[in-house]
């Protein structure tokens, strides 16, 4: 049986609002989450895994059709965030116009959240929840066995026309057993970062779930316990990706830092083995110390992403952040004094927020001296515990993330707190804090001092370019 599994163009986001100017990637990142489906299905099922990422390869939707028709394949896997649920359903439309038969799976965080409003979609026959490596295989070994497919967990399909939902397998307690995503069957010259100083550049996930507790955070397809993978086997991909000739890495942890001990044995044995590449990190400010942070540099991070989200305490603690500006501050002095570079995310229109608190933020930014930083407007996305105080406080007026999910338009508008500024103050306000800190002289001259090579000059241009279209 052949088994194709898609990361759909992005032609039909649904209205977000405002792009991002700072990308962490240049909108194209390996899907690793179908990269880990295909390595685990490609070992344990005697199937014919293909997979094809019509984001990276910029293909059109005739041209994803073509090639759908090409590769002929019985069952389909796609993966869905809400934000690209749009372009998920639409690939679903064209495999069914290809042949009826051709059966479709969706997984990813938005089937997981909205399971049964998903595989009620004509398109859809299966819905994967939680992770999907285990239970994508289970289901394509059994898709054709009744009896079989109500014993897996973690599947929710239809039956002539009835939802049956198995309830989700437990999450998968030891990520060593995990096999390495299956980066071969990609094309590792399609992936690059704005950030970036090699030309080939990966995402990797050293561990799963998060330490913390914040109220604008889900992820409820993976879990809150933390779990990690050892520092040996981290290292093993590593040396995988350096010879497919990868030389620069982000590492998308919500929280890479988690795990004190496990960070100190990853950069020892990154310096015990010689390795040389560059890669970032994600932490929070509160678990990163001066000892970490040299031997971070010394094993080659470039770069850490810091989530420090308002200038004003007050918000911090109504977001349950769990970390006080002074913190961040400290955090950002001694990553700069190790010369790791930094980039700073902030949201503007948290719950109390205002004109004179995006301000504090604006101030907060260009003070902690970031290398970049990464403004967004808050949205309370389903599943979180902001999005439910929202319905509650009748802040947001209806559940407009399950209307969507029943049926999904891409005129939707995501809902954001409308308490003391309207969305219209809020585009504003975001435009202003981009236009104050990337114009700044000071910045400015800072950037120019740091560029190394013509080629990340050339993407610096880009995304100031891309500041002049804030007007």
């Amino acid at each position: 049986m052949k088994v194709l599994l898609i990361n759909p163009p992005r032609e039909n986001l649904i209205e977000s609002i405002l792009p991002a100017v700072i990308e962490e990637s240049r909108g194209f990142s390996p899907p690793l989450g179908l990269l880990y489906v295909a390595a685990h299905a490609r070992k344990f099922t005697r199937h014919q895994i293909e997979f094809l990422d019509a984001e990276a390869e910029e293909l059109t939707y005739p041209e994803l059709k073509e090639r759908i028709r090409g590769i002929d394949p019985e069952v389909v896997g796609i993966t869905a965030m809400t934000f690209t649920l749009i372009d998920a359903l639409k690939v679903a439309r064209l495999v069914k116009e290809i042949k009826q038969d051709i059966r479709v799976v969706l997984g990813g965080p938005h089937p997981h959240i909205y399971p049964e409003e998903t595989v009620s979609i004509p398109e859809v026959d299966f819905v994967i929840l939680g992770e999907g490596e285990r239970v994508f295989t289970e289901l394509i070994n059994t898709i054709d066995n009744i009896e079989g497919l109500q014993k897996i967990k973690g599947v929710v399909w239809k039956d002539n026309g009835r939802v049956i939902n198995n309830g989700a397998a437990e999450p998968i307690a030891d990520l060593n057993s995990l096999l390495f995503p299956a980066r071969e069957l990609s094309d590792v010259r399609c992936y690059g970062s704005v950030l970036a100083r090699a030309s080939r550049c990966t995402t990797m996930i050293t561990s799963r779930g998060c330490p913390f507790r914040c109220r604008f955070c889900a992820r409820p397809h993976l879990g809150k316990e933390f779990r990690c993978r050892s520092a040996e086997n981290v290292l093993g991909e590593f040396e995988e990706c350096l010879r497919m000739g990868i030389r620069e890495f982000l590492i998308y942890d919500d929280t890479f830092t988690g795990d004190r001990n496990r960070v100190i044995d990853i950069c020892e044995q990154i310096l015990g083995r010689g390795l040389k590449f560059y890669w970032d990190i994600r932490a929070h400010v509160n678990s990163v110390d001066k000892e970490m942070l040299k031997k971070l540099k010394q094993a080659g991070c470039e770069r850490i992403h810091y989530g420090v989200e308002s200038g004003n305490p007050d918000i911090l603690l109504s977001m349950r952040k769990g970390t006080t500006i002074e913190r961040a501050r400290q955090a950002f002095r001694l990553t700069r004094e190790a010369g790791i570079e930094t980039l700073a995310y902030f949201m503007i229109g948290s719950p109390g927020e205002n004109i004179a608190t995006v301000r504090q933020s604006i101030a907060l930014a260009r003070e902690l001296k970031p290398g970049y930083v990464h403004f967004s407007i808050l949205m309370p996305f389903p599943a979180t515990e902001l999005y439910r105080d929202g319905l509650e406080n009748e802040i947001i007026k209806e559940d407009c993330w399950q209307e969507f999910a029943r049926s999904p338009r891409k005129d939707f508008l995501p809902p954001v707190w409308e308490e003391n500024l309207s969305r219209q103050e809020l585009v504003r306000l975001l435009k202003k804090a981009y236009r104050d800190f990337y114009r700044s002289p000071a910045y400015i001259l800072r950037r120019l001092l740091r560029v190394r090579s013509l080629g990340e000059l050339w993407r610096q241009l880009r995304a100031g370019l891309r500041i002049q279209r804030l007007e």
